[in-house]
This record gives C-alpha cells, structure tokens and sequence, in this order.
C-alpha cells in the first residue's frame, strides 16, 4: 500500500445492538481519526459475531494486506490475539491493562482505581449497600473494575452488590432483579446504557433517583445529561483515548519500540440521580 492507502483495523465483537446504543466506541473512533486522518491513514471499522470471527477477520486482513496495523480492544486473561497479531506480523496496540499485551504498546485506564473512587465517593455520602452492574467479567478492564470496587467497599465497610451485563439496555433491566432485593441505597453500572436502563426499571417500580437510591454511570455522554434525572457519571475523555491510541498505532507501524500510553484520569460528574 501507499502511504495514503494505509489502514488501521478495528474489530469489535459485540451484538450491533448494543452498539448503537452505546456511544463510546463512536467517541473512541473519532478520536482515531482526528490523529490518523491527517496521516494518510484510514480507519477500517468492523462489527462481527464473535470471537472466532473476529480471529477470521484478522487472519483475510492479513492474507489480502487490507490493514497496516490493529487496535485490540476488550482483552480477555491471556488473550491469544495478541499472539495471533504477532504471528501475522501485524503491528497492534491494546486498549488495556499493560499486564493483558505482552509487549505490544498500550493504552492504560486506571479501571482498579477509578472503580475505587466511583465507590469512594458514594460511601462518603452515606451508602453502605451499593450494587455494581458490571460489563461482562471476560474482560480484563471489567475484572479489574470489580476488583477496585470490592477493595474499597472493604476498606469502608460498605456492602458491595455484584450483577453482571453485557453493556446492554435489556442487561441493566434484568440486573436490578437480582440486586434490587438485597436493598442497594445506590447502584454503579458499567456504562451509561445500563444506567439509564436502571432508571427507568426504578421509576417502574415506583423508587425515585435519587431519593430512595443513587444511580451512578460509568462513561459520561450526552444521554447522561439529558436523562431524567440527569445521571452522575465517572467521566472519561474517550476521544482522548482514541488519539491516544491512534498516536500509539503511527509510533508502531514506523517502528517505535512498545510503551505504555496512559489515558487521562477519570473524574466524576455529579448530576441530580446522587443525593
């Protein structure tokens, strides 16, 4: 290829569903091209089943030369793309924890830590059952997540409530079922769709936010904002990430040895659904 014909590749294996409904990855692509557009360098976007399709996907970009590099995102423990990425010559960067890449550069979000203080900052106005709904525990970032949150709740006697999701808007319904019981004073959910799922499951049972339980969100957004009641978030800059990312992948593809990039530190927004 030329310079001007190079491409990046993202594969995400998640139902299309899910995201749509789910802005990061939209904020996180951007961030790619503000950073690699001006390179010379295309974004190939593709959504697939799962992870043997994704396997696939990598395997016919390297065979065809479709792609100059790779982004892996939602790392599982000993993760074989990072092998399969090296096998194929391809040069990658995750989206991760340092510990998931095994040598390939990374961009680092503090998940244990910020989980803490999303915890943290709930115990400190009066919580001691929270429920977490998490993302789905095969990924490194939401291990590291529950992890973080279950070391704090320790540390401040707080009583930590686990449901698992999917990212999903059906998933944050079904996890209030399974947690509503044990009666969480405020609930953590892993993304911003299954907080607004939580919302609305609430005001059908007839609990008001933030009078009987506090919502939290993780990833800010515009549906944060505008929900009803505007939804108190963990904050992240995603489409620094992206740059971040897209900075990592140009460094790599000319041959920069690996580093570890660390993405910008999380804060929490307080809106109306924390009292």
């Amino acid at each position: 290829m030329t310079q001007a014909q190079r491409r990046v590749g993202l594969v995400l294996a998640r139902a299309s569903k899910v995201l749509g409904e789910e802005p990061y990855y939209h904020e996180f692509v951007e961030g790619l091209e503000r950073v690699l557009t001006p390179a010379g360098v295309s974004v190939l976007v593709k959504v697939v089943i799962d992870r043997q399709a994704e396997t696939e996907t990598y395997e016919r970009w390297a065979e065809r030369g479709r792609v100059d590099g790779i982004v892996l995102v939602d790392l599982a423990p000993d993760d074989d793309r990072v092998a399969l990425v090296n096998r194929l010559g391809l040069p990658a960067v995750v989206i991760g924890a340092p510990s998931t890449a095994s040598g390939l550069p990374t961009v680092w979000t503090d998940d244990a830590g910020f989980a803490r203080e999303a915890i943290r900052f709930l115990a400190e106005r009066g919580h001691v059952a929270i429920g977490h709904v998490s993302g789905p525990l095969t990924f490194v970032h939401t291990q590291l997540r529950r992890e973080g949150a279950q070391a704090e709740a320790e540390a401040r006697g707080v009583r930590l409530l686990h449901a698992e999701g999917d990212y999903s808007y059906e998933s944050g319904r079904a996890a209030i079922g399974e947690i509503l019981g044990a009666g969480p004073t405020a609930i953590v959910c892993d993304n911003d769709v299954m907080a607004l799922a939580v919302l609305d499951a609430l005001r059908e049972k007839g609990l008001a936010v933030p009078a009987d339980i506090s919502v939290v969100a993780w990833d800010d957004s515009a549906q944060c904002q505008l929900a009803v009641p505007a939804l108190s978030a963990m904050s992240h800059d995603v489409g620094r990430i992206g740059e971040l990312a897209a900075g990592a992948m140009l460094d790599a593809m000319g041959g920069a040895p690996p580093a570890v990039y660390q993405a910008p530190a999380a804060h929490i927004v307080v809106r109306d659904s924390t009292r």
